[in-house]
């Protein structure tokens, strides 16, 4: 793996302008290309082998009337104003609203007996005949245009139902340029140069854009989820300045060892070029692991953000070793005036920077103390993070609706107007399907079915029954009492469905989001133990140890519990919900848990990789394990809290999102990043690497004789590259990974 990047980074550096010209010439067809034929993105809510996917699958075939998505026109007038007033201007919209593509039906609220008791909200029911997931978000547009005229009449006009909601465009609220800015902040700090801070962040814009293009043509091949391109670039952004923070501040560290320019940089690419190849790797099996839940939402997800990473990694071997050799030396121009008597233009024969001894550092000082009393600082931030995972324990997930999102959009007010007009349940509407072909109900026996469904408590109204073209499908629409997120919807959902006969399945996307919301419980603990045994295996190669993996999976575990908590106690109990621009407790969305966890998992393991892989490069040079932790946390400290404040001003930017599942998004993902970058990497791992001593690097000689080995070259391996090793002895040699 050394090797490989080393001669990756050496070919990029000898040829910079050809490798520049390629990124250029890449974007250049990425980004124009996705423009034109980049696909639209849709969320697949069905759950694989449920039964309000079998009720859908028989509706397309048999009675494609049914099962075309819907969509529902809102109008509303103030208290004490009737609807009927404006009634030429409301059917005016009605007419509008049928000469829309794909819309087959249109109801007229004031013949259609669609009219709130006191008078004062109507709604238009429009029905599409296709699906609601392939609704074009044009017809939607095009239904806003159409009653846009009503609003002229001092009438409040909004669009809702299930095709709008699901096919609404994920706000944004501009404060991710505000992290940008704050993470190019840190790097000035970090570095103390302008221009070293500026290389990272260009390298992530780059990774970034390419990764969404991407994404776009992987929406023309197949279904992609439309909270991909956020996720993406949430991530994106993260590690694409991360991965090259990595190598710049290695690459600095050898020029301050007295390295020259080519051979520091061969060697950063070496060491931390490997690092950030093992840890890129380790994000992308994380979130391709998405695809073991079943659901192409989630798939998705996982294949556009892999996309990402591996576009921020490759920018981070090809394209920064190219930056940095036209560079040179100016990558150390602009430096903070603050510091401006100590620094001086370099000349070729100087280094850059003089080198800092570990033992002068307080990372250095404080991992001593923590090794000199591991058991009370293990226990104590072992205690921290198990406190604050006390929350978790009382997570409640369910599929977010249009009642959670920002009341800026347009769907939200149209929700809350039909709660308003006709009650909660109005906003959760369920599909009874009857397949009169198979052995149970009959057509006679529809009477006496929708009699028992009426009775249930938890319904509200009972439609009329539909009946196909061939009589062999019925549909009887369903409103419950309660609105969709409501855990007493699901209840009922649970109760119909155990009174109905085999024959008859319910649907609608209240019962399609419960049956995700199930299988997503039931798969997240097979899928966490995918990721943990996968992650085992690839530390375990990597660092020829049984502990320091097993090690890394608690400590993770630990720290995504944490965040977890966090987030059910802000948006589930509202604890500090003001702080974040919340007015309403909700549920976690199902989705979250699962996809907090891929994502954490593999961020977690970069940092663990680039701490861990220094700590047994001075392993193999001293043979003190406890030294070997101080000194790779004294050389490391400082860019790992940087990277670790650039992540979490990153994800706190998307935390001011309108949408709540971005803002839960944000707040857990900073939130993990925050506890992982402190209490477990400056106080758990020196703590427990005290405590195993020689045996965190043991490997049973078995394991270490069939394992493949990913080892760093040796200075006879190296011979015949065109960067020769760096001269002995160093203080700065070239990182091993093995």
């Amino acid at each position: 793996m050394n090797r490989l990047t080393r001669r990756i980074g050496d070919a990029s550096a000898r040829r910079p302008w050809v490798t520049i010209g390629a990124w250029v010439t890449a974007l250049a067809l990425v980004l124009p290309l996705a423009g034109l034929v980049g696909g639209s993105f849709v969320d697949d809510l069905v759950a694989p082998g449920s039964q309000s996917e079998k009720a859908m699958e028989l509706l397309e075939d048999r009675f494609p009337e049914a099962s075309g998505g819907s969509a529902v026109a809102v109008f509303a007038v103030p208290e004490g104003e009737r609807i009927d007033r404006h009634r030429p201007a409301v059917e005016a919209a009605v007419d509008r609203i049928a000469d829309v593509e794909h819309v087959a039906t249109v109801t007229d609220p004031f013949t259609g007996g669609t009219i709130s008791p006191d008078g004062r909200i109507g709604y238009v029911q429009v029905a599409f005949d296709v699906p609601p997931m392939k609704v074009d978000p044009r017809q939607i547009d095009a239904l806003s245009d159409a009653i846009e005229p009503v609003r002229g009449d001092g009438v409040v006009a909004e669009l809702g139902g299930d095709a709008v909601f699901i096919n609404a465009e994920t706000p944004t609220s501009g404060a991710e340029a505000a992290g940008l800015l704050s993470a190019l902040v840190i790097l000035v700090v970090a570095f103390g140069t302008i221009v070293a801070a500026l290389v990272p962040v260009a390298l992530a814009l780059v990774a970034v854009a390419a990764g969404l293009g991407s994404i776009a043509l992987l929406a023309h091949a197949t279904e992609v989820s439309t909270a991909a391109p956020t996720i993406g670039a949430m991530i994106g952004l993260g590690v694409g300045i991360d991965y090259a923070l990595f190598i710049v501040a290695r690459c600095r560290e050898n020029r301050a060892a007295g390295q020259d320019n080519s051979t520091a940089l061969s060697n950063a690419m070496s060491s931390s070029g490997a690092a950030v190849l093992f840890a890129g790797g380790t994000v992308v099996v994380a979130m391709s692991a998405l695809a073991l839940t079943g659901l192409g939402f989630l798939t998705s997800i996982g294949l556009s953000t892999s996309l990402v990473v591996l576009f921020a990694v490759a920018t981070a071997l090809t394209l920064l070793p190219a930056l940095l050799s036209l560079l040179g030396d100016r990558i150390h121009r602009g430096r903070r005036r603050f510091r401006g008597s100590r620094m001086r233009r370099f000349r070729k024969s100087e280094s850059p920077e003089s080198p800092e001894s570990p033992e002068q550092t307080a990372w250095w000082r404080f991992a001593h103390r923590v090794s000199g009393r591991p058991w009370p600082y293990l226990l104590a931030g072992s205690a921290v993070l198990l406190a604050l995972a006390i929350p978790a324990l009382r997570m409640e997930t369910g599929f977010p609706d249009a009642g959670n999102d920002a009341t800026s959009t347009t769907h939200r007010r149209a929700y809350d107007l039909l709660a308003e007009g006709f009650g909660p349940g109005f906003n959760a509407p369920l599909l009874i399907v009857a397949d009169l072909n198979s052995p149970g109900v009959d057509a006679e026996g529809i009477p006496e079915l929708s009699r028992r469904i009426a009775d249930d408590p938890g319904i509200a109204s009972l439609g009329e029954p539909r009946f196909s073209a061939a009589g062999d499908t019925v549909v009887l629409p369903v409103l419950p009492t309660t609105a969709p997120a409501d855990a007493a919807t699901s209840d009922t959902l649970e109760r119909v469905r155990g009174i109905i006969p085999d024959n008859v399945a319910v649907s609608g996307l209240t019962a399609m989001t419960d049956d995700l919301t199930r299988q997503l419980a039931d798969t997240l603990p097979v899928f966490i133990a995918a990721i943990i045994v996968v992650s085992f295996l690839l530390l375990m190669l990597v660092f020829r140890s049984v502990a320091v993996p097993l090690k890394a999976a608690v400590m993770n575990l630990l720290s995504i519990g944490g965040a977890y908590g966090v987030v059910v106690a802000v948006f589930q109990w509202g604890w500090l919900g003001g702080l974040f621009n919340l007015h309403e407790t909700m549920l976690i969305a199902s989705p979250l848990p699962t996809i907090f966890f891929a994502v954490l998992f593999g961020l977690s393991m970069d940092y663990e990789v680039f701490l861990l892989s220094r700590v047994r490069e001075e392993y193999d040079a001293t043979g003190d394990p406890t030294e070997s932790v101080a000194r790779g946390m004294a050389v490391t400290g400082r860019v790992i809290t940087s990277a670790a404040l650039i992540m979490t001003v990153v994800f706190l930017s998307f935390v001011a999102n309108p949408s709540p599942l971005v803002k839960m998004m944000g707040l857990g993902l900073a939130t993990a990043i925050v506890l992982d970058a402190t209490i477990v990497r400056m106080v758990l791992v020196p703590a427990a690497m005290a405590l195993l001593g020689r045996a965190a690097w043991w490997l049973p000689r078995p394991l270490d004789r069939r394992l493949p080995r990913i080892a760093a070259e040796s200075a006879e391996d190296m011979e015949g590259d065109d960067v020769a090793p760096p001269p002995e002895p160093t203080p700065a040699p070239t990182v091993r990974i093995s």
